[in-house]
């Protein structure tokens, strides 16, 4: 039988954060009673440092390791996704971990209601694993418990790496862009019937990724993606909204 859950990892020169990721899944596959519903894959940009040496010490756990050049984040993830086979695919990078050791079995059993969508809130971390808190406490973006894709219209509502969705209707993420994930969660939002909000934090978001170290192509690329789906003028009004919501969350801080 196919897994039920493609875990896909992206990394590239993460010698210093893939172990973590490695470890907190291997954590949670120990309390499974059968593994083999999960299947974990790894795709790597050719890394120049000991990424692929630490993956080397855990390839009983890795399903699948491919380790070639690439044209960026997303172009791995279209590849991670060409290569999974599980129902639900779930994107877990580099630096990033699975919350706890029961997030799994808690996931897998709530996966028996067959939504198109799981998600939960996030745990941001820094690069030395100290909490930051949670995303739906720390940033402006409150996260609803019945998502729907117009919810998007200021942005992203839910962190990637804490929204797991079908692989049937996952879309390829729009390699270019660097707000791809933003359109991708839109995407599959359009496209779902049953999208389920679960009371558990799925993961541990270490921040600083793409978009924050490219910020401003970052909003010019998601200004992009949220004229695509709610027009321009909608849009134009949405980030006024979304500045003003910026300046207010930054004064209660």
């Amino acid at each position: 039988m196919p897994p039920i859950v493609s875990i896909i990892t992206i990394t590239y020169n993460a010698e210093a954060f893939l172990e973590r990721t490695i470890r907190s899944l291997i954590a949670n596959l120990n309390a499974l009673p059968d593994a083999s519903v999960v299947e974990y894959l790894v795709i790597d940009g050719q890394s120049k440092d000991k990424t692929l040496d630490i993956a080397a010490q855990y390839q009983t756990y890795i399903t699948h390791l491919l380790s070639e050049p690439d044209r960026g984040l997303y172009d791995a993830m279209n590849k991670g996704l060409r290569l999974a086979t599980g129902q639900y695919v779930w994107f877990m990078n580099a630096g990033d971990e699975l919350h706890d050791a029961d997030v799994l079995s808690k996931l897998l059993r709530a996966m028996k209601s067959q939504a198109d969508v799981y998600y939960s809130d996030a745990l941001f971390v820094n690069n030395d694993g100290s909490a930051v808190g949670l995303r739906s406490v720390v940033t402006p973006h409150t996260l609803p418990q019945k998502l729907r894709w117009q919810d998007m219209a200021l942005g992203m509502k839910v962190c990637h790496q804490a929204f797991v969705a079908k692989r049937a209707i996952a879309p390829f993420y729009h390699d270019e862009n660097l707000s791809a994930d933003v359109a991708w969660e839109i995407e599959i939002l359009k496209k779902s019937s049953a999208v389920t909000y679960l009371d558990f934090v799925l993961c541990k978001y270490l921040t600083g990724g793409v978009s924050v170290q490219k910020h401003r192509k970052s909003l010019i690329d998601r200004f992009k993606v949220l004229e695509a789906h709610f027009g321009f003028w909608p849009t134009v009004w949405n980030h006024v909204r979304i500045l003003g919501r910026g300046v207010a969350h930054r004064l209660t801080k």
